[in-house]
């Protein structure tokens, strides 16, 4: 039985602990928060996201960064065996659009509870508190244990780092393991906030605060380079917009965002055609032609966004519907097909829900998570240069290198 060390008691952290806990380690997971599972209580707006129910190539294809360094870990620990993990532990689960899996509770507290009593079943020492300031590694480039922050060493055969990025640094992500790896000497990409939402230039994002958008169509550009485009839904803030189209695109466009402005284009009718639109258009200036334009669109526009697409349409807003042009109507059209705005930047890692970028995979084994630096010290989850878009995608990163980190600790020491 091998001594392992789990840094961290997040998503990657709880599932390494189980996992070498069941592979027989002596197990011991230290967090420096007052609880276990700070971030997966806040996931999916407090109901957790656990993972997505897709064809597991579709779960490729939802990851931004570095996809390929996943098979492993995506083939050992799938999502259908992360469903039937919590299914086992008591979490009974549902599958909503999107293929999103959550806790038929929504509440995300069960989840955390669950991983909670499997790790108390199965005797790992859990120690709450507990901040590591250090790694403890001999001149073999082998982990010998670990340095807490009130000068204590603890030994192990094995580490497993599980730190978390920085975002949501309320939840104590604040880069311990990327500290942690530069100073074994692992490189650690550009870190950038991601799934954040986006600021906006133009004035009228403020008049639309809290305004949702369901079944819309958005694209970014840089000038005429399209660089991403998604249906689903958004939300205007006070700054800018979010909502899950708008927290993908981040993922996918944050890096030239941060370099440069860029236009996002929201379709408000993309079922219809220009044509389709077109003839809609005409009905309802058919059946409303003696009313005053702005009392003309209300069944086309909800009411928040009438104000702003009138003043943007430059139609006088008492100027009666029989007198508007076909130019004006064209206009009007156009400006529903695409209402664009200019992206000025991220929002911080304060509301970034997870860090893109990280340490680089080049350096991990993808079949065990162990560092190809230093014996006998893995990690998992967020603290790796892997992100994927919404939709549980990330979580499921977490599990599956938490688990591979696992049952690979201390694996060496059951043979010698």
């Amino acid at each position: 039985m091998s001594n392992v060390i789990v840094v961290g008691g997040g998503a990657a952290g709880m599932m390494a602990a189980i996992f070498a806990a069941r592979n027989g380690q002596n197990v011991t997971l230290l967090e420096k928060n007052e609880k276990l599972g700070k971030k997966i209580f806040i996931t999916g707006k407090g109901r957790c996201n656990i993972t997505n129910a897709s064809e597991i190539e579709d779960l490729f294809s939802a990851v931004i960064s570095n996809p390929k360094f996943l098979y492993s870990g995506f083939y050992s620990f799938t999502n259908d065996q992360v469903i039937h993990f919590f299914e086992e532990l008591g979490v009974a689960t549902k599958i909503e659009r999107g293929n999103r899996v959550f806790p038929v509770s929504d509440h995300s507290s069960d989840v955390i509870a669950a991983l909670a009593r499997e790790m108390q079943h199965l005797k790992v020492k859990v120690q709450l508190h507990c901040e590591v300031k250090e790694l403890l590694i001999n001149n073999e480039r082998e982990i010998k244990g670990v340095r807490l922050a009130n000068g204590k060493k603890m030994t192990a055969d094995a580490v497993v780092v599980a730190t978390g990025g920085i975002s949501y640094p309320s939840t104590g992500s604040t880069g311990d393991g990327y500290r942690f790896a530069r100073n074994c000497g692992h490189k650690v990409t550009e870190l950038f906030p991601s799934l954040v939402p986006m600021k906006v230039k133009e004035w009228y994002a403020k008049e639309l605060q809290g305004l949702s958008l369901k079944n819309i169509e958005i694209h970014i550009t840089d000038g005429k380079k399209k660089l991403y485009d998604e249906f689903g839904e958004m939300l205007f803030t006070h700054y800018g917009v979010t909502g899950p189209v708008i927290l993908s695109a981040s993922s996918i466009v944050g890096k030239t965002l941060e370099k440069k402005e860029l236009v996002l284009h929201i379709d408000l009718k993309p079922a219809l055609t220009e044509e389709q639109l077109d003839k809609r258009l005409l009905r309802e200036f058919e059946a409303n032609h003696n009313k005053q334009f702005k009392n003309a669109i209300d069944s086309l526009l909800p009411a928040k966004l009438r104000p702003v697409i009138i003043e943007l349409s430059g139609i006088e807003e008492e100027k009666k519907v029989h007198e508007i042009t076909k130019e004006e109507r064209l206009n009007l059209l156009r400006l529903i097909k695409d209402f664009h705005m200019t992206l000025t930047g991220l929002r911080g890692y304060n509301e970034a829900i997870i860090t893109k970028g990280g340490i680089s995979v080049k350096e991990i084994d993808p079949g065990t998570m162990e560092s190809k630096l230093i014996k006998n010290l893995y990690f998992a989850g967020e603290v790796l240069d892997l992100d994927a878009v919404t939709g549980g995608y990330n979580l499921q990163i977490a599990w599956s290198t938490g688990y591979l980190a696992g049952i690979s600790a201390g694996q060496d020491k059951l043979f010698e």
